[in-house]
């Protein structure tokens, strides 16, 4: 009878760096600069021609030099490139617009934007109480109520937006005095 034998525990985990120091012999694979003459190491992938899945890989100094000469806009019409830069503008400024300190504007930081446009239609400082904006929505409304000034449409478009401005400082108030039941 042929005793078993037992098999050695392994501490290889698959995972290369757990192994043993020295144990992996086997040599990296280094891709060189794409660039004629250069044994840099080509780290930085370039496109090989607009809209083209194949790259070249140069060094850091090579693919400077590439990017140098790049026109981004090569190939389109005036109008298309202005197109193109005002859609990749907005898109920034979207999403500079979501930053953390651009959320609450000036003020402490507890009132939306909507709340500011609102408290800057009545003229109002960004600390401004509930009361004090009631009060100066009924002074706005006063001077450009369309019973006030009949037949002026210009009145009639600052009332509705004042009329507006007030809801939105009232639904602010309101949710910040709910209580839950």
């Amino acid at each position: 009878m042929v005793p078993m034998s037992r098999a050695k525990r392994s501490d290889d985990w698959g995972f290369p760096r757990w192994r043993a120091y020295g144990q992996g012999r086997e040599a990296q694979k280094v891709r060189l600069c794409d660039r004629h003459g250069c044994d840099a190491p080509g780290q930085c992938p370039a496109p090989k021609s607009p809209n083209s899945p194949e790259r070249w890989y140069f060094c850091e100094a090579h693919a400077a030099e590439y990017n140098r000469g790049w026109d981004y806009f090569a190939g389109l019409s005036a109008e298309d490139a202005a197109a193109r830069a005002a859609e990749e503008a907005q898109g920034a400024r979207s999403y500079a617009r979501a930053q953390h300190y651009g959320w609450g504007g000036p003020g402490d930081g507890s009132r939306s934007a909507d709340e500011m446009r609102a408290l800057e239609v009545f003229g109002l400082d960004s600390d401004a109480d509930f009361d004090a904006a009631k009060k100066a929505w009924r002074a706005y409304a006063k001077e450009c109520h369309p019973d006030v000034k009949p037949g002026d449409a210009d009145a009639a478009k600052r009332f509705a937006a004042g009329q507006a401005a007030f809801e939105v400082l009232k639904q602010a108030e309101d949710r910040k005095s709910w209580k839950p039941a």
